[in-house]
C-alpha cells in the first residue's frame, strides 16, 4: 500500500490523529517491511567530514558514504546535526532542512519525515545562535527557575529551525575534577545536578523538543578522569550519586529520551546492559520514550569494548539491551541488522520493539499526521535581544566571588587598572567546548563568529570609562613561553590594581585545556599561567584573579596573597559584561560553587561527598580538604539568618519535619543569599557521606528586606541502599544542617527516626520542598 503526505485521515488508521497513538503505530508497523522498520532505527549525518582536524577519534572508520537518494526510499529515523556540522545561515539552514524533510517524506512509501536532532548543551549549537553559559555555570546559579527559562528559549529556537530533539542536558555528576567534560556537568552533587537538570528538561520539553538525558550512566566516574575509560564505581555509588539526577529528570521533568553512555561498569558496557537500559529505566522507572546511542556507541561494542565480533552482533547486543536508535549514522542498524534478521541471528521482534518506540515518539511530534509540514524558518533570529538578556542574567548569577578579604572589589571607578592574562582579550575565553564557535568554527577560520562576544578587557573599559585600563597578555593559555612576563609585570607595576584574567581554552580531543577528550593530569593552571600569577603577585600591586575555566583549579599556592578571587565557568557571550559588572560593583555577585575548589593540585579524585574515611585524618599525610568548599560564594552585602525554628524532634521513619528561618539583608545594597540544607547521618548500617545536600533556596532581598523560608524535610530524603541493594529509611539519629556552604553551618536540627526499617521504591520523594513568605 502506498500512502503519501496529505492523505485523508480515513485512508489508513495510522494516519488518523483521532486514534490513540498505540493503535496508529501498530497499524503502521504491520504495513512496513523489515527494511522500512530498520530505517527508523538509524540516523544519517549529511555532510560529516571523514578527514581533517575536525574528525573525532574513530569517526573516519565509522562514518561511511551513502547514496542519499537510494537510502531515503526506505524512510529515515533521524537527521544528524543539520546546523551543527558546518556554518550555515540559520534561515537558509532551516529552509535546507525543510527541503530535506520533504524529500524524505516524498521518497518513502509512508511519507514519514525524520526526527532532526542537534546539540544544545549551552545553547543551540548553530552559527549565529546565542552562546549561553555552560552547565557548570547553571549549577553556580542555584536558580532552577532561571535554568527552566533557558531551556524554554533554547527549545523554541530549535523548533523554529525545524529541530525536534535536543541532545541535552548532561546529568553526569562530577567525580574527578581532572575530567575534561567537567564544564558540561552541573556539579559534584546529585541533588543540585538533579534539580537544575530537571528544570532545563522542563523548559526544553515545554517547547515541544525532546530532551535527551546523557550520559546514562556512570560516564563521569571513569577511572583516572580519562574520557571514555572504564568506570570504577560500585552499585551503591551508582545508586546514590549517579542515578538520582536521571530519575528526577524523568519523573519530574518528563524527558522523552535517554542517551546510553560510552563507558563500561564492572566489565559491562552501558550500551550492552539490559539491567540498566531496560530493567531499571523502563521497568523500575516506567520510562516509555526512546533510548539513543551516543555517537558510534553501538560500533564501539565491537571496536573498543570487544564484546561483539562484528557489526551485526553489536546490533543484536544493543537492541537486546534496549537501544532503539543508532546515532549519528548507520553502521550496525543498517544492512548488518537486516541480514542478521533474515538469517535468523536476530529476532525481528527486537526490531519491532525499537521501531514501535521510535514511531510512537514521531506520532507525539506530529510527524505521522497527514497535515504535517516542515518549519520554513522564514523568520528566525537565534540571537534575539531576549536571548541575550537571558544570557546576561544567567552569566551574572553564575559568577562566584571566592574571596575578597580586603575589600579590593568593587574596583574604584577612576583606578589605574592593568588587565593581564591570556583570557582577557579573547572572545573564545567565554565559551565552552560545545558552543558553535569552539566546536565548529575553529575549523572554518575564514568565517566570522556570527555573534557579538565582548571580551573582559573590552567590557571592563566600557564599564569603567573613567578608569585608565592597560593590557598585556603575559603568556598563552597552555604553552610554556614566558617571554611576555616582563611587559605584564611592567604594566602591573604602573597600576593601582592588576586584574589577572586566566583560565582554559575549550576544545576537543586534546586541542584545548577543557572539553571532551581534554583531560588534565593534575589541577595546576595550564601552561605558564601559574608562574605569570606569581610574577604579578611579586610586584606588590594588589592582584584580583579572574578565572574563566571549565573546571576549578588548585589555588592554595596563592592563599592570602591575592586581593580578590572571582570564578566564572565559561559564562557565554554575555560573560564579559557580567564579569565587568561584578568587578565594578554594578552586579552584586551571588553565584555559589557547584564544585569544590582544591587546595593542592594532586590528591584527586575528591568531592565533598565523602564518608569519614575520605576526609582528612591522621592515617594519611595527604589532606584533601578543599580551599573553597562546595556551596561557597561571597557577596557585596551581608545577610542575617534569624528566628530559626525546628531545633529537633522525634518522627517516624515515614514522617516529615519542617525547619524555618528568616533571612534578612542587613547590608546597604540588594543581593541574593543561597540557603542550603544538608543531611548528616551519624550512624548507619553502611558508611554514608559525612554530609550531603538535600535542599536549597536562592532568595533575592533588597536592603533591609527579609523573607521567611520553610524547608519541608521528608524521611525519604534520608534513604539509602542497604547491604542488599534495597533502598531503605533506617531508624536512628539524623542531623539537618542549614548552611551557607557545605562547611559554613548556621543552624542544626537533631532528629530521631523511630519505627521499623522502611523500604522505599521508585515512587519515593526526590526533593525537599521550600516555601517562601514575607517575614
Amino acid at each position: 500500500m502506498s500512502t503519501a503526505p496529505g492523505t485523508a485521515p480515513g485512508a489508513a488508521p495510522w494516519r488518523d490523529p483521532a486514534l490513540p497513538a498505540a493503535v496508529r503505530v501498530n497499524d503502521l508497523l504491520a504495513r512496513m517491511s523489515l527494511e522500512e522498520k530498520t530505517a527508523q532505527l538509524y540516523g544519517v549525518w549529511v555532510g560529516a567530514a571523514t578527514d581533517g582536524d575536525g574528525v573525532a577519534p574513530l569517526q573516519r572508520e565509522m562514518t561511511a558514504d551513502h547514496d542519499w537518494d537510494e537510502l531515503i526510499t526506505l524512510g529515515l529515523g533521524q537527521l544528524t546535526r543539520s546546523f551543527g556540522t558546518a556554518p550555515v545561515d540559520p534561515a537558509l539552514g532551516a529552509q535546507a532542512l525543510a527541503r530535506a524533510q520533504r524529500r524524505i517524506a516524498e521518497a518513502g512509501r509512508f511519507g514519514i519525515p525524520a526526527v532532526a536532532h542537534e546539540e544544545c548543551l549551552a545553547g543551540f549549537t548553530a552559527w549565529q545562535a546565542t552562546a549561553y553559559p555552560v552547565p557548570l555555570a547553571w549549577g553556580a546559579t542555584f536558580d532552577p527557575a532561571l535554568v527552566e527559562e533557558l531551556g524554554g528559549r533554547i527549545g523554541r529556537d530549535l523548533r523554529a529551525a525545524g529541530v525536534h530533539q535536543g541532545l541535552a542536558p548532561v546529568l553526569d555528576v562530577v567525580r574527578d575534577l581532572r575530567w575534561g567534560r567537567v564544564e558540561e556537568t552541573i556539579g559534584e552533587d546529585p541533588y543540585l545536578v538533579g534539580t537544575i537538570g530537571t528544570a532545563y528538561v522542563r523548559g526544553l520539553e515545554s517547547a515541544g523538543v525532546v530532551a535527551t538525558l546523557k550520559h546514562f550512566a556512570g560516564y563521569a566516574s571513569s577511572a583516572g578522569a580519562r574520557n571514555l575509560a572504564p568506570v570504577r564505581a560500585g552499585g551503591r555509588e551508582l545508586a546514590e550519586v549517579t542515578l538520582p539526577p536521571f530519575e528526577m529528570a524523568l519523573r519530574e521533568g518528563g524527558a522523552r529520551s535517554v542517551m546510553a553512555a560510552y563507558t563500561e561498569t564492572d566489565g559491562v558496557p552501558a550500551s550492552a546492559d539490559p539491567r540498566l537500559l531496560t530493567e531499571l529505566l523502563r521497568g523500575d522507572w516506567g520510562f516509555t520514550g526512546t533510548v539513543v546511542a551516543d555517537y558510534f556507541g553501538i560500533g564501539f561494542l565491537q571496536s573498543l569494548h570487544r564484546v561483539a565480533a562484528d557489526p551485526a552482533e553489536a546490533a543484536r547486543i544493543a537492541l537486546e539491551a534496549g537501544i532503539d536508535v543508532e546515532l549519528p549514522t548507520l553502521s550496525c542498524y543498517g544492512t548488518p541488522l537486516v541480514d542478521a534478521v533474515r538469517d535468523g541471528r536476530i529476532p525481528e521482534a527486537l526490531v519491532d520493539r525499537a521501531a514501535r518506540r521510535v514511531l510512537l515518539q514521531k506520532c507525539e511530534l506530529g510527524l505521522l499526521d497527514p497535515d504535517w509540514t516542515p518549519e520554513t524558518g522564514e523568520k528566525i533570529d537565534l540571537d534575539s535581544a531576549g536571548n541575550r538578556a537571558l544570557a546576561r542574567r544567567l552569566a551574572e548569577e553564575s559568577v562566584v566571588l571566592l574571596d575578597n578579604p580586603g575589600g579590593a572589589l568593587p574596583l574604584a571607578p577612576d583606578a589605574r587598572i592593568a588587565v593581564v592574562g591570556p583570557r582577557a582579550a579573547d572572545a573564545l575565553a567565554m565559551l565552552g567546548c560545545y558552543s558553535f564557535p569552539s566546536h565548529v568554527l575553529t575549523h572554518h577560520p575564514e568565517v566570522p563568529l556570527g555573534i557579538d562576544i565582548p571580551t573582559v578587557l573590552d567590557a571592563l573599559r566600557a564599564e569603567l570609562p573613567g578608569a585608565e585600563v592597560v593590557f598585556a597578555e603575559g603568556c598563552g593559555v597552555s604553552d610554556p613561553d614566558t617571554s611576555g612576563f616582563a611587559e605584564a609585570v611592567a604594566r602591573a607595576s604602573e597600576s593601582d590594581v592588576c586584574v589577572a584574567v586566566l583560565g582554559d581554552r575549550a576544545g576537543l580531543f586534546g586541542r584545548g585545556t577543557s572539553g571532551e577528550g581534554c583531560d588534565a593530569e593534575d589541577l595546576r593552571l595550564p601552561g605558564a599561567q601559574a608562574e605569570l600569577l606569581d610574577a604579578l603577585v611579586a610586584t606588590g600591586v594588589p592582584v584580583v584573579l579572574v578565572l574563566l575555566t571549565g573546571r576549578p583549579y588548585a589555588l592554595g599556592r596563592w592563599q592570602g596573597r591575592l586581593a580578590a578571587v572571582v570564578q566564572a565557568f565559561f559564562p557565554g557571550e554575555e560573560g564579559g559584561p557580567a564579569l565587568a559588572g561584578v568587578l565594578s560593583g554594578r552586579v552584586n555577585p551571588s553565584g555559589r560553587l557547584p564544585v569544590s575548589v582544591p587546595h593542592r593540585p594532586g590528591g584527586q579524585p575528591w568531592t565533598y561527598l565523602q564518608p569519614p574515611l575520605g576526609l582528612a585524618g591522621e592515617v594519611s599525610n595527604l589532606d584533601p580538604t578543599p580551599l573553597y568548599p562546595f556551596g561557597h560564594g561571597g557577596s557585596y552585602t551581608a545577610f542575617a539568618w534569624e528566628d530559626f525554628t525546628g531545633p529537633g524532634a522525634q518522627i517516624p521513619t515515614d514522617g516529615g519535619y519542617d525547619l524555618s528561618l528568616t533571612v534578612r539583608n542587613t547590608g546597604e545594597r540588594a543581593g541574593a543569599e543561597v540557603v542550603q540544607l544538608y543531611l548528616h547521618d551519624p550512624v548507619a548500617s553502611v558508611t554514608r557521606p559525612d554530609i550531603r545536600l538535600i535542599g536549597y533556596r536562592r532568595v533575592e532581598l533588597a536592603p533591609g528586606e527579609a523573607r521567611r523560608l520553610t524547608f519541608r524535610f521528608h524521611t525519604d530524603l534520608s534513604s539509602f541502599p542497604d547491604r542488599t541493594g534495597t533502598r531503605i529509611v533506617e531508624p536512628g539519629e539524623l542531623e539537618l544542617r542549614l548552611a551557607a556552604s557545605s562547611t559554613d553551618v548556621r543552624h542544626r536540627a537533631r532528629l530521631r527516626l523511630t519505627g521499623p526499617v522502611r523500604p522505599v521504591g521508585a515512587g519515593r520523594r526526590l526533593r525537599c520542598e521550600v516555601t517562601e513568605t514575607e517575614a
